[in-house]
């Protein structure tokens, strides 16, 4: 039966909300997994048959080169980390990679500092950029899409932003790596991925920080979704470390016992709604399927989708430091509801 993203959202099973410090998470679930069959970056990476390096000797910050070998198709997440090679990037955009294929992939760059070999192929690194830069990278990709069809990113806003996570957790880097930071603050990590457990069926969490929705992220196929939990959670967890250490140093907002209060289900209903409301403007992926990305009052998003069905969509409130809310109008001239099966 053919539903909108909007009907799909609108129908999303909310689960259990779990809480540890000033993070709740609510599962997602479906029950049944959809869309195509694929694998996770991770699982591709441990079967030998999928490489990722640099597209020549002298490399491109903003590109990498994908071959896979295998059968399967691979799923790599917008704001996933690859690490080695010439310098750590992350991916800009969702990228569903066919079977026998090989495909440049765009990304960006976490650690400024180097540009010189550590290895010739690159490593998973287990770590998904924190949810305020995924937010910022999802409004600049847009952009991008819009004015030139590219998947580019705002490289300099990137590196700011690396640079002031890294100054916010005290963390130093020679190379001004974000993976710096997950690896010194691995211990904290560690007591927000004990708390949050995986249900069976899961595939997705809806977020919320310091009391207030952050973010969702949806993958239609739970044995993929189990491999990535980790790395969201991980993701989420460093925004809400990152939002308490600024409140402790007067540079955020909200009161600390007001944070670690519960949000309701209905709340959670709420920022479903507000993404279900969100204007859409298609464009063809860089690997299979169609990209689709999302404005609105409030929160932007994006959704890959292969065959009619989506593969993954995620959202973000749009934080009010991050530049006000673009205009829905800017994003599609009309509400271009193209019909996924889920």
């Amino acid at each position: 039966m053919d539903k909108s993203v909007e009907l799909y959202l609108m129908e999303m099973e909310l689960g259990a909300g779990q809480s540890f410090e000033n993070m709740t998470v609510f599962e997602l679930l479906r029950p049944q997994n959809g869309g195509p069959e694929y694998i996770t970056l991770r699982e591709a990476l441990e079967r030998g048959a999928f490489t990722v390096t640099e597209v020549s000797e002298g490399g491109s910050v903003p590109e990498l080169m994908v071959a896979n070998k295998g059968d399967a198709a691979v799923l790599l997440l917008d704001g996933e980390e690859l690490r080695g090679a010439k310098q750590n990037r992350i991916l800009n955009t969702t990228i569903l990679v066919a079977p026998k294929s090989t495909v440049k992939v765009p990304v960006s760059c976490v650690e400024h500092g180097r540009w010189s070999y550590q290895s010739r192929e690159f490593l998973e690194s287990g770590n998904v950029m924190h949810r305020e830069m995924r937010m910022l990278n999802v409004q600049k990709v847009s952009e991008s899409l819009r004015s030139a069809r590219q998947f580019r990113s705002d490289q300099g806003e990137i590196w700011d932003k690396v640079a002031e996570l890294g100054r916010d957790m005290e963390v130093p880097s020679v190379t001004g790596a974000m993976r710096d930071v997950y690896e010194a603050k691995g211990a904290d990590l560690d007591g927000y991925l004990k708390s949050f457990r995986l249900a069976g069926g899961q595939k997705g969490i809806l977020v919320f920080v310091d009391g207030q929705p952050a973010g969702l992220d949806f993958v239609s196929r739970d044995p993929a979704f189990a491999m990535l939990f980790p790395k969201l959670i991980k993701s989420y967890a460093m925004e809400a470390m990152l939002v308490t250490e600024r409140r402790k140093r007067g540079r955020g907002k909200g009161d600390a016992k007001k944070a670690l209060a519960k949000p309701s289900a209905d709340e959670a209903r709420e920022f479903l709604k507000k993404a279900a409301a969100c204007e859409e403007k298609k464009y063809e992926s860089v690997g299979l399927g169609w990209s689709y990305r999302y404005a609105g009052l409030g929160v932007v998003g994006s959704a890959l989708a292969f065959d009619d069905k989506v593969v993954h969509m995620a959202f973000f409130s749009i934080d009010e430091a991050g530049g006000g809310v673009e205009d829905p109008g800017n994003m599609a001239g009309s509400r271009m509801r193209r019909g996924f099966r889920v």
